[in-house]
């Protein structure tokens, strides 16, 4: 899949989810520990903002200080301003990634220094997961873009071997998936996430 398209595809799936969300629901536990669908959307949100950030050349001290500020000034934000938030820097990320030689550009990411091309993969992949979790939230709608699906694991599955170590996807495969399992199962189970 086109990566542009992947992108499109990936917000289109949290936005799916947070039309649904209820006003009662955002405190709901979701599969991430210790996060709340509020909590989840306020990482989406962040996400987005370190995007567009990085792709401006900011180090990583500089990020990382930044994404403090973020997590304190977006905790404080009602949940409609939260959703706005979302599609405002899901705008701003988008606009940011498709500037002419973000893929070749070096950025200084909070994991190390890659690529802008891998920078996207992570945005993809940050938001279909995610979506994915809002959903389990809220019992509804777990199914996902089956080809974006295919796109996300296809990107993170050479990770399956220390995925695991990273902390970022809980322990990692389960080892209980095999590759005849649909393929959102197995990209959940790489992720950490058990359907």
């Amino acid at each position: 899949m086109e990566p542009f398209v992947a992108l499109d595809r990936a917000r289109a799936e949290v936005e799916h989810r947070l039309d649904a969300v209820g006003p009662a629901q955002w405190s709901l536990p979701t599969p991430c520990t210790d996060w709340t669908v509020r909590d989840v959307v306020r990482h989406l949100v962040v996400g987005n903002k370190m995007a567009a950030l990085l792709l401006t050349g900011a180090s990583r001290d500089d990020t990382l200080a930044q994404i403090r500020e973020w997590h304190r000034a977006d905790g404080m934000l009602a949940p409609d301003a939260l959703v706005a938030a979302f599609r405002t820097t899901a705008d701003a990320q988008a606009a940011a990634l498709r500037q002419p030689g973000v893929p070749e550009l070096t950025v200084h990411h909070p994991v190390g220094d890659i690529p802008g091309a891998q920078l996207l993969r992570f945005r993809i992949g940050d938001m279909t997961l995610h979506s994915w979790d809002i959903a389990r939230a809220l019992g509804g709608d777990e199914q996902l873009d089956p080809e974006l699906v295919d796109d996300v694991y296809a990107s993170m599955e050479p990770m399956a071997p220390f995925i695991g170590t990273i902390g970022l996807f809980g322990t990692g495969p389960s080892g209980q998936v095999d590759e005849s399992a649909p393929a959102q199962m197995r990209l959940l189970d790489l992720s950490g996430r058990r359907s």
